[in-house]
């Protein structure tokens, strides 16, 4: 069994963020910091009007933080925002242990995720592009980015990390060829389902509200295998490489279902670059259902953090549907004609989901 790393999480609650904000952003972060195969051992919270800009936190707060990994001998510290390149380097030249923010966090799920060439390939252009600027010639920062680059780019001194640095731009312009070559084959088999008249459904939403086991769920009443056909855990970006299937509608209609990777507040803006090309190709589809978690208690905000992407994305509103998964676990149903209400372990609400997107794709038809 492999030793998890112990982690430290640390956050600033400024002034302007309501108590219940904030506590939900480390909740998510130590959700994120599982999903990455930490171990969280302690949380460090500061108060402050903003953020330090040399160290983020005070360097009160931050000799705090150097006994504490001491005493509990932690492996790493994990900030809840993204560090600037001077603010990474002074910590890290402080506290002598590994230090990640939120956007590395995530980039390394991504990278443990990654299964598909093309999934690999924007996950290794999004933490070069990253790391690029936040290069200070220690190594320690490169030790994560793995692929070609790995212990290649290793060393001190002015002349050696300008080599990395010229490494690493190489690296990323090979990948974004390779990128543009794989872009190519999209847009041939996107052209292919055009001409078979194959409407194409996405489900899109935040991370862990659902959508692989709808789409398992779904493929177990209307694909002609009738079993669950990706993985569905209990875990932030389980997906992360689209899969699609084709399945039946109850008047013989057929559609293509594709299960997409999951949003979340504040994505990274390198990471939403990279895989721009995979999420436009989701929100271009006939059909957009946007899977909420209506039994976490923060779906509201975490709805208007979905929009927000989609809107980005250029995603037409008029072509998404809402619908609010794990309704089982809601104490009492309302009444209300306009949301549908779904359980995608219990296949609650199901059938009446499968109708009302025959009847959006196919009106004329029917």
């Amino acid at each position: 069994m492999q030793v998890k790393e112990k982690a430290i999480l640390v956050g600033i609650k400024t002034n302007q963020m309501l108590s219940s904000d904030f506590e939900a952003d480390m909740k998510e972060l130590e959700g994120l910091a599982e999903a990455a195969g930490k171990e969280v051992i302690a949380t460090m919270v500061q108060s402050k009007s903003r953020p330090e800009s040399a160290t983020y936190i005070g360097r009160g707060k931050l000799e705090e933080l150097t006994h504490l990994i001491e005493e509990l001998d932690a492996d790493l510290v994990i900030f809840d925002n993204e560090l600037s390149p001077v603010q990474l380097r002074n910590i890290e030249e402080t506290l002598k242990v590994e230090i990640l923010d939120r956007t590395m966090l995530i980039l390394d799920i991504f990278a443990q995720r990654a299964r598909s060439k093309e999934g690999i390939l924007q996950v290794e252009l999004a933490r070069l592009e990253y790391q690029l600027p936040r290069l200070t010639g220690r190594g320690r920062e490169l030790s994560r980015i793995g692929g070609s680059v790995g212990a290649g780019v290793r060393g001190a001194g002015e002349q050696k990390l300008e080599l990395d640095r010229r490494h690493i731009r190489k690296r990323i312009k090979d990948i974004k060829n390779q990128m543009a070559k794989v872009e190519k084959t999209r847009d041939l088999h996107r052209k292919q389902r055009i001409r078979a008249g194959l409407k194409v459904v996405s489900l899109v939403g935040y991370t862990n509200a659902g959508k692989s086991s709808l789409f398992n769920a779904l493929c177990e009443i209307a694909h002609p295998s009738g079993v669950k056909q990706v993985a569905a855990e209990n875990m932030l970006f389980q997906t992360l490489d689209t899969t699609t299937r084709k399945i039946k509608l109850s008047s013989k209609n057929e559609i293509l279902l594709s299960d997409t990777v999951g949003f979340i507040k504040n994505l990274p803006h390198h990471l939403v670059a990279a895989f721009k090309s995979t999420l436009e190709e989701a929100v271009e589809a006939d059909l957009l259902i946007h899977v909420v978690d209506v039994a976490d208690p923060d779906y509201l905000e975490k709805m208007v953090a979905v929009h927000k992407v989609l809107q980005d994305l250029g995603a037409d509103k008029e072509k998404v549907i809402t619908v609010l998964n794990k309704s089982d676990l809601l104490e009492n149903i309302p009444d209300d004609k306009t949301n549908l209400y779904i359980s995608a372990s219990t296949g609650m609400g199901l059938k009446e989901l499968l109708d009302k997107i025959e009847s959006i794709l196919f009106a004329t038809k029917m």
